[in-house]
């Protein structure tokens, strides 16, 4: 049962406290004036809604008429280090979904890491209309041969994976073929940052990416 227990309006931004079966989740509202779409999206096992990519895209996107969730996992919200395990974020992510769903446009299940992974998993279960994969984990660094390949590939719905070039945990070349699209992003770690001696800038390959994203999403509205 998923139940929104608290909303506080921050400037042009919404705060969601939303009740789960996994604990309370919270989602930060980035609307867009006359939604076309919404774009829910995690944070990784590593890290929040803080992330540089995450904040670029809910900066970006709302100009294009996609409203930007971006979710806290029920683990974030308490506090904890650690990351529990795959079906319980997916628990997580079922709990948010009337919510991200309730403006009644399409939704496109994304996610960083971890959350691109969790997006993967529920996207057909969930109803979603595409996922989006941002530094998707395609195996643990130096061990290729644990590929997850196969959650990409069964997502089953029209995907987009961003990729960094230097990404250990898999970089754009090693991805297998499939019907998603593919884009990389030059000298970027997993969390794309780039090298200071890189011929692309911190800000150069952000604009990739929300390039990408916003050029993928609006074919899809």
């Amino acid at each position: 049962m998923t139940d929104v227990t608290d909303v506080t309006d921050v400037t042009t931004q919404t705060i969601e406290t939303i009740d789960t079966d996994a604990g309370p989740a919270r989602i930060t509202w980035h609307r867009a004036g006359r939604p076309r779409l919404v774009l829910a999206v995690g944070h990784g096992a590593g890290g929040g809604i803080e992330a540089r990519d995450l904040r670029a895209l809910a900066d970006a996107l709302p100009g294009h008429g996609v409203a930007v969730a971006l979710v806290e996992q029920p683990w974030r919200v308490a506090g904890k280090r650690v990351a529990p395990a795959p079906k319980t974020l997916d628990v997580g992510w079922r709990g948010i979904w009337p919510a991200v769903a309730a403006p009644g446009v399409p939704v496109i299940s994304g996610g960083r890491s971890a959350g691109a992974r969790v997006a993967c998993r529920t996207a057909t279960e969930l109803g979603a209309h595409a996922v989006l994969a941002l530094g998707f984990p395609l195996h643990p660094p130096g061990r290729p041969e644990k590929s997850r390949a196969a959650e990409l590939l069964g997502a089953g719905v029209p995907a987009l994976v961003v990729q960094g070039g230097n990404d250990p945990f898999g970089r754009p070349e090693e991805f297998p073929e499939g019907t998603y699209e593919l884009v990389g992003v030059p000298y970027g770690d997993h969390g794309f940052a780039v090298p200071k001696r890189a011929p692309v800038t911190q800000d150069e390959a952000l604009e990739t990416i929300t390039a990408a994203v916003v050029q993928w999403a609006v074919s899809l509205a």
